[in-house]
């Protein structure tokens, strides 16, 4: 009778996000699925090309990154042979793709029409998330340092070194700025000179400056497992999810104090999150842990939260997206937002899920 009740609740609470949606208008709807072929395992993070119309989406497992025609709704080229790469950023300006991976630690500079590899800039150890400094025009890449992952370390090699590579745009290494750990998601301030990254084996965000490399402070978050993260610069506010507990924090990005917190659908755990600044909204995807292997890949989600002013926050959406969906990209300049899904053994391919924002 017991695993009953507790099959009922389980079905029942990952039910309601779809009984939520209908009762009220989405926020995002679903125009598109682009087919996932001969890529398996677990999908990394998905970068762009504006211009191109153009994704890079990093398949972890199959240890290729996917590019995919957005127009045409299908996969164009792969690039093969990589070693678990976790995410890409495309320099429209130089035409080079760059690919992070955690396996040989290693970031790799690629011809954006030809795929020719032209540049390998290694590091000591998983090269993981990157973001673009506009201002200087260099990559930020995030690397090293202790890996923790569901309450526990789980790579030690490297621990030391966590850190922020700082490249330029042709693959060189100018300088890092140190983090103690392993850095996860992070944000630039366009209009300064700072960058937030978050360091959950610490339980922190470590601000560090882009010019000078110097850490200009650390935010202790207590109890916070914190992966992702997305930036309101124009309200001065950091996101941050914390896995374990499952919520979602709003944090001053100048002082680093909490001023908002958002409770997330029990056991989602979160990669990607991103802020829409022209709907003063945020979409966080995630995925539904599995209680007895929490590594498993299990539903995904869409939260959608209704930012109605910078200190306060209501949750207007949550619904279903697809198996083991918990990355993908915003494209603000396409009201866009994409979701990568894994392919389910035996069953459907992966895909990339296209909603528009509404």
């Amino acid at each position: 009778m017991r695993n009953n009740l507790t099959l009922a609740l389980m079905f029942h609470a990952f039910l309601w996000p779809s009984v939520l949606m209908a009762q009220t208008p989405s926020a995002l709807e679903l125009k598109g699925r682009i087919p996932l072929a001969k890529v398996d395992g677990r999908m990394d993070h998905v970068g762009v090309d504006l211009l191109g119309q153009r994704l890079f989406a990093a398949a972890f497992d199959n240890k290729t990154v996917e590019v995919i025609d957005v127009q045409a709704g299908r996969q164009v080229h792969t690039i093969a042979g990589l070693e678990h790469p976790q995410q890409t950023y495309f320099d429209a300006a130089t035409n080079h793709l760059f690919v992070s991976s955690e396996g040989d630690g290693t970031v790799k500079v690629f011809d954006g029409s030809t795929f020719q590899l032209l540049v390998t800039t290694k590091l000591s150890a998983d090269a993981d998330n990157m973001r673009f400094d506009a201002r200087n025009k260099h990559l930020v890449v995030g690397y090293g340092g202790e890996k923790f992952l569901n309450g526990q370390v789980a790579r030690q090699a490297g621990a030391k070194d966590g850190a922020l590579a700082i490249l330029d745009t042709a693959g060189k290494k100018l300088g890092e700025i140190p983090t103690d750990g392993h850095p996860e998601s992070l944000a630039v301030d366009k209009n300064g000179t700072r960058v937030f990254t978050n360091v959950p084996d610490k339980k922190e965000i470590v601000v560090g400056d882009l010019t000078s490399y110097n850490v200009l402070a650390h935010w202790a978050l207590p109890g916070c497992e914190n992966y992702p993260m997305a930036f309101d610069e124009g309200h001065h506010r950091v996101f941050v999810m914390c896995r374990a507990s499952g919520v979602l924090l709003a944090l001053d990005s100048d002082s680093g104090k909490q001023v908002a917190i958002m409770p997330l659908t029990p056991s989602a755990s979160s990669d990607d999150m991103f802020y829409d600044a022209g709907k003063s909204r945020l979409y966080v995807l995630a995925r539904i842990l599995q209680r007895d292997t929490p590594r498993a890949p299990g539903p995904g989600i869409i939260e959608a939260f209704q930012q109605t002013n910078p200190d306060s926050y209501e949750k207007i959406d949550s619904f279903q997206s697809g198996f083991g969906a918990q990355t993908g990209l915003f494209v603000p300049e396409w009201s866009k937002l994409f979701v990568a899904t894994r392919h389910q053994p035996g069953g459907a391919s992966g895909e990339i899920l296209v909603y528009d924002t509404k």
